[in-house]
């Protein structure tokens, strides 16, 4: 579906509007649940278009086989960028043919597998380029790029990590039925 600027801003603006009445409105908990089952060393994912299994890197010793979180991380930022810079650019009116979104992570495996304490877990730099086809100027480029930058939720967060929890609930396995006594 191509949108012109009007019908980006005819679209949102009644959820501004909304917003700007109603700032609690704005404030939406997503919401992810992975599945752990069998005994694999896989978590089941539903995206709501996608059953997605994610196992270990083969550099952690996996088999290459499912997804990697790592790279669903890179994936939802070249996702969340790529649908931010288009809707940037609707709005700006900045044609754009198409293009590409690449994003880029380093990794250094001692740290999740435990080898190097002082190897740090998780990535330690992540890349995201645009390769844009389009006839627009630098400096509407410029502008594109810093408003995309600005408004990538995604970009957002991993440039400014928000507060961050970890809570278990365990359930005890069903109790076995107690052995018979012995009645010899």
């Amino acid at each position: 579906m191509t949108l012109s600027a009007d019908d980006l801003r005819a679209l949102q603006a009644p959820l501004k509007d909304r917003y700007r009445a109603e700032p609690a409105a704005a404030v939406i908990t997503l919401t992810s649940v992975g599945q752990l089952d069998g005994e694999g060393m896989t978590c089941r994912v539903d995206t709501g278009r996608a059953l997605v299994e994610a196992g270990l890197h083969p550099a952690t010793g996996g088999s290459g086989l499912q997804a990697c979180s790592g790279n669903m991380l890179l994936d939802a930022l070249a996702a969340c960028a790529g649908v931010t810079l288009r809707a940037v650019a609707t709005a700006l009116g900045i044609g754009l043919r198409g293009g590409t979104v690449h994003t880029e992570g380093d990794l250094d495996f001692r740290g999740t597998l435990g080898v190097d304490k002082d190897a740090a877990v998780g990535f330690t730099a992540i890349r995201l380029r645009f390769d844009l086809d389009t006839d627009a100027a630098a400096g509407q480029i410029a502008s594109l790029v810093k408003l995309t930058e600005r408004y990538c939720v995604v970009f957002q967060t991993l440039a400014r990590p928000p507060t961050l929890s970890l809570t278990v609930r365990a359930e005890p396995a069903a109790a076995s039925p107690a052995p018979a006594p012995d009645r010899r």
